[in-house]
């Protein structure tokens, strides 16, 4: 199938690779001219294990391409809307404009029977106002929401395999038409039995935010219950391991820490508490603000821990910070704890050094303050303290007895419990974590 993505960003240049892998023909669409013009080059604009790869042996087969111009998008018959939904400045709400201004873009060349496949994450409603835009200016072309469930470092991977396609359709035989076109853009996905749930606009619109918010919540009960275990003197890692034996829990996303961040949960939980209330329903969602909060006191406790460790005091005391991006695997620096824990650092009057496998350009053009090292040992020479908040493969295989001798004090904390205690402390580290004694 001829298949335009609208939108090259993180979603959009994995799902134009992904569906070119797929065997159709595709053309990325954005108006950013530097990114467009590195993806021809097959120059990933960010860090993303394994899509670099995709993206040039793709470009290879000449089944994709990119442009600026909306005007390629014609003769596509699927036109995949994957812009991002920032949240608005000082508000909750998401930021719709890019949305609205790509849909509004198709419209110069969308023809009946043409499908609209709406992929960002949006408030409900939505899709139905896009929709009504798309019926009264191209009579006979439909508009559907397929929400994208990506994890960052796992994109590409996810998208060629994902586990379950959500179709948000039109109703009656329009719906019928639409399902037919995802089914034969997906069919290598559709042949596999992957579990496909086929539902109204405002369903599929909501699952997306409904599972950010589960995961947040999760995420922010068992950061919940480290501030209770460093009250009592309990240890949130085997507190979890306990209840993550009963399988209507489960274990995953029950590692205490720093908490979430990135460009996703934040914005998510925040935009889906300002919908809920544009909708009369703010008090359904009226826990989402606790989530909110306990989340970003993780952040305070751990420049708390950091000054305890310091012995009272960070003024002149040398702390490394291994981790910038918000999550392995990534480069995404957006509402990263880790920077945002170094900056307050900073700010109460640490020598603070930044390191990370991946995001350390992307941290110096947002955060030009901080001063960053490119390894783990530079950033820990002479250090009063270490601090792990990115939970790395390279940091969790460590050697604490070789990095012992990089520092001055054998003082690290955990903020990811990503760390074996033992060998550290074996190694003659003081080890403190969030929601664990201290070691």
């Amino acid at each position: 199938m001829k298949v335009s993505v609208i939108g090259c960003g993180y979603l959009g240049a994995v799902h134009a690779a992904s569906m070119a892998e797929m065997g159709h023909e595709v053309v990325g669409v954005d108006v950013d001219e530097r990114k467009v013009a590195a993806l021809r080059e097959a120059k990933a604009p960010f860090y993303e294990p394994g899509f670099e790869e995709l993206l040039a042996r793709t470009l290879a087969t000449g089944r994709l391409r990119f442009s600026t111009d909306i005007a390629d998008a014609s003769g596509s018959v699927l036109h995949f809307v994957c812009v991002g939904t920032p949240q608005k400045r000082g508000e909750y709400a998401a930021d719709m404009h890019f949305v609205e201004a790509a849909v509004e873009s198709l419209l110069q060349v969308l023809t009946p029977g043409d499908l609209v496949v709406g992929k960002s994450t949006v408030p409900v409603g939505t899709a139905a106002q896009l929709a009504d835009m798309v019926a009264e200016k191209v009579p006979g072309a439909l508009l559907v929401w397929n929400p994208e469930f990506l994890r960052e470092g796992f994109a590409v991977q996810d998208t060629l395999h994902p586990d379950r396609l959500v179709y948000g359709l039109p109703e009656g035989p329009d719906g019928e038409v639409a399902e037919r076109m995802l089914d034969e853009v997906y069919a290598p996905i559709v042949a596999r039995g992957t579990p496909k749930v086929t539902t109204d606009y405002a369903t599929a619109e909501m699952v997306k935010t409904a599972a950010n918010s589960f995961l947040a919540t999760k995420i922010s009960f068992i950061n919940a219950m480290a501030e209770l275990c460093e009250a009592t003197g309990a240890d949130v890692k085997l507190l979890a391991d306990a209840i993550g034996y009963d399988d209507r829990i489960g274990r995953k996303f029950l590692n205490a820490g720093l908490g979430f961040g990135g460009g996703c949960l934040p914005k998510d939980i925040r935009a889906f508490m300002a919908r809920a209330g544009e909708l009369g329903a703010d008090q359904a969602l009226t826990f989402l603000r606790e989530v909110d909060n306990i989340n970003m006191r993780r952040r305070i406790r751990m420049v708390e821990l950091a000054r305890e460790v310091c012995d009272g005091s960070l003024l002149g005391k040398r702390v490394a910070v291994l981790g910038a991006a918000f999550k392995p695997d990534s480069d995404d620096i957006r509402d990263s704890p880790a920077l945002n824990v170094a900056a307050q650092l900073q700010l109460q009057g640490a020598v603070v050094r930044v390191t990370d496998p991946a995001a350390v350009d992307n941290s110096r053009r947002q955060w030009p303050q901080l001063d960053y090292a490119d390894t783990a040992e530079e950033a820990a020479e002479r250090a009063d303290a270490v601090l792990v908040l990115t939970e790395w493969t390279q940091y969790r295989e460590l050697d604490p007895v070789a990095f012992g001798k990089v520092v001055a004090q054998k003082r690290v904390l955990d903020g990811r419990n990503a760390l074996d205690r033992e060998a550290w402390t074996a190694a003659g580290w003081t080890y403190r974590a969030l929601g664990r004694r201290s070691g």
